[in-house]
């Protein structure tokens, strides 16, 4: 039997059919289905922020995923946020096929829209000629439509809805096609970039940057190569190509893929700009924020002191506490509220607790810095509540909890509750949600730490790995007094900074007594307590 024959024209109307439809395998399902988590994160992240930004993978099916977004907006009522879509990728290619990805969900969704339609969009050139540019729109009942649009800042010109720039990291103008499209947030507008990186000096990993250090508002949603496997990547490629899937074919495809990429791996797959790992912090502008009166309170106890008696290790510590840290402890201003970060070592390295205050000012001031060298756990303990129990407006603590930190954590949070104080697992979402915003404070001189060498060494320790912001895990130096250290003052300041963000509400008594040696004290105290001067009665 001989098959029929097709012509180049039924097959181009058939393969444009197939683009119309969910694949086989996804159809019935309802939208949750369909999307993987990666995907369902990324609509979410476009439906509660107007500025979004999308750090990925190649070939993950972003784009496909916000398709879906693009159909919902233009498909919906202006009473209920629907919107022109406006997406620009760097090629008529790549705007085909969003057009098509868009005709697929319309189908999907079935909402009334006509077919997709070519038509030329008139724009000037830079010599200001006008000049006729091939685009693509799919027009909707709403009134609404989605146009894919030239790579250039000009095209928005006019224009109002959500804009999707996709593969920002390879435009020509990227910067001033951002400009342009942050223009139409001013109108209820929405922004949606989506790239793979291209270099660390990129406008993209600019962008990025800006949002995690809190310069810009707006999110962040990362997903590398290996977060979209776990998430059911390869499955779902398996489901839609026909293979049967396997732990061990998926470990398979992963390492073929990564090997095709070769040393671009890193910046393809793994969200990493190229030419982006060095010290994190420069120490001009960490000597910057330095001053010379917070002191650093330093405890190191003896060879087998943990074998001593309990009576005589706690009237041991006991004797430094009076010595050394009531002094400090007294001083601290009680009209501003404090928090601190604990970073735990037992022995080897140290263990270094970071108070913070703020005063009115915003500027977050290190009051004192307790180190701690060979202290056995119950004195540590000791020490932690004897400080804590003693700072004004305290608010909230955050702990190093892996490994041993993991015991004193669980008692500070027995102690002080779990809302004040958090036993933190750090980890790589943690390290890029935390770190930037230690880095701006130093940026915008908004944070003051003791002048201090072994601090300072500590802080430039914090090194790009892979694109996170970390100590690295052999990142091991000698201090001033001989032991090592890993850069531990500079993992308990960011701890301590990400406490003093943290929403809690400062509590503490201080009586009215306590002010009466200065007559307008206990109006500043009124009026620095955000609760309306609660904490005077």
């Amino acid at each position: 039997m001989t098959a029929p024959f097709v012509t180049p024209e039924d097959w181009a109307q058939h393969r444009h059919e197939m683009l119309a439809a969910l694949p086989p395998a996804l159809q019935g399902e309802s939208l949750p289905a369909v999307l993987l988590p990666y995907q369902r994160e990324l609509l979410a992240a476009t439906a509660r922020t107007q500025l979004v930004v999308v750090d990925k993978s190649r070939r993950i099916g972003a784009t496909w995923g916000i398709g879906a977004d693009a159909v919902l907006t233009a498909g919906s009522q202006k009473s209920a946020g629907g919107m022109d879509v406006l997406y620009l990728g760097y090629n008529l290619d790549m705007a085909r096929e969003f057009i098509d990805t868009c005709a697929m969900w319309a189908r999907a969704f079935s909402p009334a829209c006509s077919a997709v339609q070519e038509f030329l969009f008139h724009e000037q050139d830079d010599k200001g000629a006008d000049r006729a540019i091939q685009a693509f729109r799919i027009s909707f009942a709403s009134g609404f439509e989605i146009v894919a649009l030239s790579s250039r800042p000009r095209s928005l010109r006019g224009r109002q809805g959500y804009v999707i720039l996709d593969e920002f990291a390879f435009h020509d103008e990227a910067d001033e096609l951002l400009k342009a499209a942050i223009a139409l947030l001013i109108w209820g507008g929405k922004v949606l970039v989506i790239s793979t990186h291209n270099g660390v000096d990129n406008p993209f990993n600019t962008l990025i940057q800006e949002i995690r250090e809190k310069r810009r508002p707006g999110a962040v949603v990362r997903c590398t190569f290996d977060d979209a496997l776990e998430q059911g990547l390869y499955q779902r490629i398996c489901l839609v190509t026909g293979k049967t899937w396997s732990p061990e074919a998926e470990a398979t495809f992963r390492a073929d893929i990564r090997g095709f990429y070769g040393s671009g791996a890193a910046e393809e797959l793994d969200c990493i700009p190229a030419q982006g790992s060095g010290v994190y912090l420069t120490g001009a502008l960490i000597e910057a924020c330095m001053t010379a009166g917070a002191p650093v309170l330093r405890l190191a106890c003896p060879k087998g002191f943990e074998l001593k008696p309990d009576a005589e290790r706690a009237s041991f510590v006991d004797a430094w506490i009076e010595d050394a840290l009531a002094p400090v402890l007294a001083a601290l201003d009680v009209r501003v509220r404090h928090g601190y970060g604990w970073d735990f070592a037992r022995s080897g390295d140290l263990s270094v607790m970071v108070p913070l205050s703020e005063g009115r000012d915003l500027v977050r001031r290190t009051p004192f810095v307790i180190e701690l060298r060979n202290v056995p756990f119950r004195e540590q303990e000791r020490i932690l509540f004897h400080v804590v129990d003693r700072l004004p407006r305290f608010g909230a603590g955050k702990h190093d909890a892996r490994g041993n930190g993991q015991a004193l954590a669980e008692y500070a949070v027995q102690r002080y509750g779990a809302l004040a104080i958090e036993a933190v697992m750090p980890s790589q979402p943690w390290y890029i949600a935390n770190v930037p915003p230690l880095k701006r404070r130093f940026e915008d001189r908004t944070i003051a730490i003791p002048r201090d060498g072994d601090h300072k060494d500590d802080l430039r320790q914090i090194r790009m790995v892979r694109g996170v912001p970390k100590v690295p895990d052999d990142a091991h130096t000698t201090g001033t007094d001989g032991g090592q250290r890993h850069g531990d003052y500079a993992i308990a300041l960011v701890l301590a900074n990400a406490a003093m963000d943290a929403e809690v509400g400062a509590y503490g008594y201080v009586p009215a007594s306590a002010l009466a040696d200065d007559s307008d004290a206990w109006l500043d105290q009124v009026v620095a307590d955000d609760t309306g001067g609660r904490a005077l009665w």
